[in-house]
């Protein structure tokens, strides 16, 4: 892969679920209001052109990284939705949708498997961490404890996925073992 393809990637993963976001909503697209949002893809491009080797030889800090985006985005998207005057259910899944529709849009242009498909916890982190984050939300907790509380949760999740391989029990047609 050439950069200009790896800052695609990058880029494309780091504005995804929030593009989607916007447009499901109705709002200005935000880094069409802030190139700045473009900026930071492009420097972050830039470090893991050049250090993403390295980096990987410690372990898997790039997923740690992708969990804390889960993380964060699925607050902040189910955030988004309840500020601009959405139901409790929009705003679970545009939390779910901001944290992992880029990287899920990444995956399918690239072909590869998206973790969607995987039986590890993905989808399920953010689904936690945006629904926790709508609940404390509704009983009145204020939004800086709800939204750490909610972060906290899809983080616990998603690393226990990563550290421990978890994952939720698939389906299974009836008859088949």
């Amino acid at each position: 892969m050439d950069f200009i393809a790896f800052l695609f990637f990058a880029t494309l993963t780091g504005i995804g679920g929030g593009t989607l976001r916007d447009l499901l909503l109705g709002v200005p697209v935000f880094w069409v209001e802030n190139e700045a949002y473009l900026l930071v893809c492009l420097i972050v491009s830039i470090f893991l052109w050049f250090f993403a080797y390295r980096i990987e030889q410690f372990s898997k800090p790039l997923r740690w990284a992708d969990a804390i985006g889960i993380s964060a985005y699925s607050v902040m998207g189910a955030a988004k939705a309840l500020t601009v005057g959405d139901t409790v259910l929009v705003a679970v899944l545009m939390g779910v949708s901001t944290a992992t529709f880029g990287g899920i849009l990444r995956d399918t242009i690239a072909r590869e498997p998206p973790s969607i498909v995987k039986p590890e916890i993905y989808v399920s982190a953010a689904f936690a961490g945006a629904g926790s984050f709508v609940v404390l939300m509704q009983l009145g907790a204020p939004q800086t404890v709800s939204a750490a509380l909610a972060a906290a949760l899809a983080l616990l999740l998603r690393g226990g996925a990563i550290l421990r391989g978890w994952s939720l029990p698939g389906y299974r047609a009836k008859g088949r073992r």
